[in-house]
């Protein structure tokens, strides 16, 4: 007999590396999954970690299996700092994203750091992890995984859209779910503005100010990935090799570089919300960009909804724990139809703490 309530733990670390969002979540299942987010943090990455986690696809596999050991103690000691701040008891399991070390799809390589048994073994915890590997291993992109919750969780929005350090997306297209990478966002823009010691653009301020480069605007709109069919995905290496080396070759001022890359993250996705009377739901960092959110709005014809701050920031967060709860379950929480695989799946692994003698 399935249960139908569950109270997980939701672990994830994006590309943007804006920290570690943990949250305690609870699940229930009647007819349809309804949850609540009970607590939510982020813990900032130090600068130490900031500085390990960018230069990660530079590594040999041998260096990054030692920081996998390194990073998956760090983990489970953020996470059980939370467990024990907020007093958290009678947890089901946690369900952990890890952070992505390499992502390159088509040679079937992925590797996501963060998801190694002593993690289980600290927090004497069950503990679901490591997603995107299986969906590889079928011939699939490994991402995006989010889909399933969107299509689980969030069902009453026509598109939900997510700003973090890519903008992807997810919609009904028939009886199937289509969901993809459209762009890279905050992974490039928190990268330019790190050269005047700052986290990010506060609402969009810097770019707004910025003049826009035409030919730099249409070199980078033409980019061969946009012309692409979905399924596809983005990956750091992809912003190292086609992004970085374009913009800096103009070597412009900051806020017109920032001006630049929000018209065309603008344009790419306005070019995805074609479709007029839809409503869309905005996740991710990138939902506080204002300036952003206005020129979305301005060049495409849907209704933009921006929900609750903790929606906002641990929807990720808040999916992955949902995995874990479809995994848990045996049910599929990988998609076929969003990822490219040869089937739908139930990915993650298990791990289960040993018993110290």
């Amino acid at each position: 007999m399935l249960k139908s309530k569950y109270k997980v733990i939701g672990v994830m670390s994006g590309t943007s590396l804006d920290g570690i969002d943990i949250i305690f979540a609870t699940f229930d299942f009647d007819e349809y999954w309804k949850f609540e987010i009970k607590e939510a943090i982020t813990f900032p990455y130090s600068e130490r970690w900031k500085k390990m986690l960018s230069h990660l696809t530079g590594e040999s596999m041998k260096s990054l299996q030692d920081l996998d050991e390194d990073y998956s103690t760090f983990l489970a000691e953020q996470i059980q700092i939370f467990i024990d701040s907020d007093k958290i008891e009678d947890i089901d399991f946690i369900a952990s994203h890890g952070h992505t070390a390499l992502h390159q799809p088509e040679r079937g390589l992925t590797y996501q750091i963060g998801n190694r048994q002593i993690i289980a073994d600290i927090l004497k915890q069950k503990v679901i992890c490591d997603f995107r590997v299986q969906d590889v291993e079928f011939g699939g992109q490994g991402a995006p995984l989010v889909p399933i919750g969107d299509r689980l969780l969030f069902h009453n929005y026509d598109f939900c859209l997510n700003l973090g350090g890519f903008a992807n997306i997810s919609y009904e297209e028939g009886d199937e779910r289509i969901a993809f990478d459209i762009c890279p966002v905050n992974i490039v823009l928190n990268h330019y503005v790190a050269q005047i010691h700052l986290e990010y653009d506060d609402k969009g301020q810097l770019a707004k100010e910025g003049s826009i480069n035409e030919e730099l605007l249409n070199k980078l709109n033409k980019i061969e990935f946009y012309k692409n069919k979905p399924p596809k995905s983005l990956g750091l290496e992809w912003v190292n090799k086609n992004i970085f080396p374009l913009i800096d070759a103009y070597q412009l001022e900051l806020k017109d570089i920032l001006a630049t890359f929000v018209e065309h993250i603008a344009i790419q996705i306005s070019k995805v919300l074609n479709i007029s009377n839809k409503s869309v739901l905005v996740t991710g960092g990138g939902a506080y960009n204002d300036f952003l959110i206005n020129r979305i709005q301005e060049l495409s014809k849907t209704e933009i909804v921006i929900p609750s701050k903790e929606i906002i920031e641990y929807k990720e967060a808040l999916v992955f724990g949902l995995l874990g709860v479809l995994k848990d379950r045996n049910e599929i929480n990988c998609l076929k139809s969003v990822t490219g695989a040869s089937q739908n799946h139930s990915s993650g692994k298990i791990l289960i703490p040993k018993i110290n003698n």
